[in-house]
C-alpha cells in the first residue's frame, strides 16, 4: 500500500511496500529526498520528495496512480473544466504540461471541448540537459503572444522547482522547521530540489531564450535564492515582460519582497502566484510546521499591497478544491480548516479585502496567463469571459464569500455554464 499526501510532495508505504521496493535501514537518502526513520534508524514508511519516487518506480508501471491516457483522460479533464465553468472559473495554468498533455489539449480544442483557457508550463526538469530539451520541445507550438485557438491554447512557459512543501518540511528554510507549532524540528531547515547552482543556470538559459519562468519555492530562503537569480539574469540581460514567478511564494522575506517590487516595476517581472487556500484546508498543518513567527509572514497580502506587490491567486488544484470562491474567502478570513492553533493561526494583519482578493484572481491571474487585455476585467472590447453570481461579494458578510454560487458562466460569449432554474 502506498499513500500519497494531497501536496504531492510525500506520502507513506506500509511494510510491504517497502519490501517490494527493496528499502532497508541501509538504503541511503537520496539526493533532495528524505526517508524517514524510528529511533533506531529503521524506515518508518514515511518517504518525502525525491525518496516517493523509490517506491513508485517499484510499482506495475505506476498504475496505483490510476492516470488516464488519450480518450479516458480528455473525457476526465472535460468533467473537469465543466466543474470549473460551474465555479464561475474560465482559465487555468498548468504548471507541469509534458507533450503527451499538451496534445490532449489541443485535440480537445480541435474537437470544441476545452471549456476552459488553459496556459500551459512545461516541465523543465531539474538539470541543464532538461531544460534545453524543454526549450527544443517548446519550438514545435506557438510562441507567446501567439496562441492556438485564438486565446485557448498557450504554450506559455517553464516551471521549475527550488524547494519541497510546508507540508513535509521540506521548503528551504533560513531557520529549522517546527513541529506543533512551538517544538523544533532540530537540523531540519529544509533543502533545495534542483542544485542551486544548476537552477541559476536553468534560469539563465530560459530567460536568454525568451521564455517566461514559473519557479516553486515555498520556503524562505528558497524565495530568496529565486528572487535574486532572477534579478541577476535580469540586470545581466535587460527584457521587460517576460514575467518571471514564484509560485506559492509562502513566506518571503522582506527582502524577497522589495526585490519582487523592483523586478515588477523595472522589468515586469517576479510576479508571486499565490494559493490563498493553503491556508484553510492545509493550514492546520502549515501553522504547526512553520510556526507562530513565520505563520503571521504566511501569504503576505496586505504587505503586497502596500508596497506595490501584484500577485496572482490560485488554488493549485489538486492540493486544494478547485473553487475559486474559497480563495476569496481566504483572503480575506485566513481562517484554517480546524483551529488546531486556533482559527486564525496567521493572524489577520496580512488579511486583504475582497477588492483586492478579486483582483488576485481576476485582472492579476489574467496578467500572468498573458491575457489581461482580453480577459479578466469587464471593458469594452474584451473576449466576455464573464461569471454571474447570486450575490455581491462587495456587500455580503466576508465569512460567506466561501458560499458565492454561480448562476452563469460565459467563456468569450458562449454560455458554458447556467444554473438549472430554482437551483
Amino acid at each position: 500500500m502506498w499513500l500519497t499526501h494531497t501536496t504531492g510532495h510525500y506520502g507513506v508505504g506500509n511494510s510491504l511496500a517497502l519490501e517490494l521496493a527493496g528499502i532497508t535501514r541501509e538504503t541511503r537518502d537520496p539526493p533532495a529526498g528524505t526517508i524517514e526513520r524510528d529511533a533506531g534508524g529503521n524506515p518508518t514508511g514515511l518517504m518525502k520528495e525525491s525518496a516517493t519516487g523509490l517506491i513508485t518506480r517499484a510499482m506495475d508501471g505506476g498504475g496505483a496512480r490510476g492516470r488516464g491516457r488519450g480518450g479516458d483522460a480528455r473525457a476526465g479533464l472535460a468533467v473537469t473544466f465543466a466543474n470549473f465553468n460551474r465555479e464561475g472559473m474560465t482559465a487555468v495554468k498548468d504548471p507541469g504540461v509534458n507533450a503527451g498533455r499538451f496534445d490532449e489539449y489541443r485535440q480537445m480544442l480541435e474537437a470544441g471541448t476545452l471549456s476552459v483557457r488553459v496556459f500551459a508550463l512545461w516541465r523543465g526538469g531539474r538539470t541543464v540537459e532538461s531544460v534545453d530539451g524543454t526549450i527544443q520541445r517548446m519550438a514545435a507550438y506557438p510562441r507567446l503572444p501567439a496562441t492556438l485557438g485564438d486565446g485557448r491554447l498557450i504554450s506559455g512557459g517553464v516551471k521549475l522547482f527550488m524547494d519541497g512543501s510546508g507540508g513535509a518540511r521540506t521548503g528551504w528554510m533560513h531557520r529549522d522547521w517546527n513541529v506543533e507549532s512551538t517544538n523544533v524540528d532540530a537540523g531540519n531547515a529544509g533543502y533545495p530540489t534542483t542544485e542551486p547552482d544548476v537552477y541559476r543556470e536553468q534560469v539563465r538559459r530560459l530567460h536568454e531564450a525568451g521564455v517566461h519562468v514559473g519557479t516553486h519555492a515555498v520556503g524562505d530562503r528558497a524565495i530568496d535564492f529565486v528572487v535574486d537569480t532572477y534579478a541577476e539574469v535580469l540586470r545581466a540581460r535587460p527584457t521587460r515582460g517576460l514575467r518571471h514567478s514564484i509560485i506559492h511564494a509562502n513566506v518571503p522575506t522582506d527582502h524577497a519582497i522589495d526585490v519582487m517590487a523592483e523586478l515588477q516595476r523595472t522589468f515586469d517581472a517576479a510576479y508571486p502566484e499565490a494559493q490563498a487556500p493553503f491556508m484553510w484546508w492545509i493550514g492546520d498543518t502549515y501553522a504547526g510546521n512553520f510556526g507562530p513567527a513565520r505563520s503571521a509572514r504566511l501569504m503576505p497580502f496586505q504587505t503586497y499591497v502596500k508596497k506595490g506587490v501584484v500577485w496572482a491567486g490560485g488554488s493549485d488544484y489538486s492540493v486544494t478544491p478547485y473553487p475559486a470562491r474559497y480563495g476569496l474567502w481566504s483572503s480575506v478570513v485566513r481562517r484554517t480548516l480546524r483551529g488546531t492553533y486556533g482559527e486564525t493561526a496567521f493572524g489577520t494583519a496580512e488579511a486583504v479585502d475582497i477588492r483586492a482578493a478579486l483582483r488576485s484572481y481576476t485582472i492579476w491571474a489574467a496578467r500572468q496567463l498573458f491575457l489581461e487585455d482580453r480577459i479578466g476585467s469587464l471593458e469594452a472590447g474584451k473576449d466576455a469571459d464573464i461569471a454571474v453570481w447570486t450575490r455581491n461579494p462587495y456587500t455580503m458578510p466576508a465569512d460567506d464569500l466561501q458560499h458565492l454560487r454561480c448562476e452563469l458562466t460565459l467563456l468569450a460569449g458562449r454560455v458554458v455554464y447556467q444554473a438549472p432554474p430554482g437551483g
